[in-house]
């Protein structure tokens, strides 16, 4: 696999304004996924809480169908290669393929889901895939969840992962690493206005209400108080944040990176300046 800043440019590169308008409409109707995308650590298990309350609304996992899907469309790139073969590949395909890549995924997923109409697919890294999901399922919802740089990082540098994530090991490989996911969704969101709701953990932690109000209304669901009252929903959680969205939303985690902040020097200039100064830090 080429490594991932690679990936990065290849994604915006191939996936352009005028890509998917040459494409036209493509994939299956279903409306029914709800993508839950962005970086560990990020408040996704919360928006994840709050939508699975929801009486129309199942939560599932991370699924990793459209991870296994890019994958397939991937194939093994040649030695030697400087550009990978997805996703180029979207823009040679026939179109028709997308609806039948659109209701697999459909299908597939049926297993993980219950009786409800939508379901929640929080599968961290599919943000690197938002146009091949725009391209099989265009009335699914993307939810990007964000958080402050320094206490997104930190929160991801300090937690002892199971398995994968290599990029948190290192405060100059995370920061890179949010550099790098910014960038490719300010692509997403100037590509494909309008298909991804951008919601900032900071603002849920403040607003409650009015973000759950704003997630509802994007997601074309009615209000529901258990959105509200997510702590009290039982159900199978298997991220690090289990025990915290069990909780009512409490303030105490936001700034724990300013303790820390003068071993953090690597981190910030990973960052940069100009993700920075947006959140006010030096």
């Amino acid at each position: 696999m080429l490594p991932r800043f690679q990936r990065i440019t290849a994604q915006i590169d191939v996936c352009t304004e005028a890509l998917f308008e040459r494409l036209g409409p493509t994939g299956t109707d279903s409306p029914d996924p709800i993508f839950i995308v962005g970086l560990p650590r990020a408040g996704s298990t919360l928006l994840e809480q709050i939508l699975a309350s929801h009486s129309q609304v199942d939560g599932t996992m991370e699924l990793h169908n459209i991870l296994d899907l890019a994958k397939r469309l991937r194939g093994r790139d040649e030695a030697g290669a400087t550009e990978p073969r997805y996703p180029k590949i979207l823009g040679e395909l026939d179109t028709p393929l997308f609806t039948q890549f659109g209701e697999q995924f459909i299908e597939q997923t049926r297993v993980y889901r219950g009786n409800a109409p939508f379901f929640i697919d929080k599968m961290p890294n599919n943000f690197f895939h938002i146009g091949l999901i725009k391209l099989i399922l265009p009335n699914a919802k993307v939810i990007d969840a964000r958080r402050h740089p320094m206490s997104c990082c930190f929160s991801g540098y300090k937690q002892l992962w199971g398995e994968g994530q290599e990029f948190s090991y290192g405060l100059t490989e995370i920061g890179s690493y949010y550099k790098q996911y910014t960038q490719l969704m300010a692509h997403w969101d100037t590509v494909l206005p309008g298909f991804i709701l951008r919601v900032h953990h900071e603002d849920v932690v403040d607003d409650l209400e009015g973000q759950v109000k704003r997630i509802l209304a994007f997601c074309g669901l009615p209000f529901e108080d258990a959105c509200l009252n997510f702590h009290k929903t039982e159900r199978t959680i298997r991220t690090p944040s289990a025990e915290q969205v069990r909780q009512p939303i409490y303030r105490s985690g936001l700034d724990q990176w300013r303790h820390f902040e003068h071993h953090l020097e690597p981190l910030k200039s990973a960052l940069g300046e100009e993700i920075l100064s947006t959140y006010g830090v030096t």
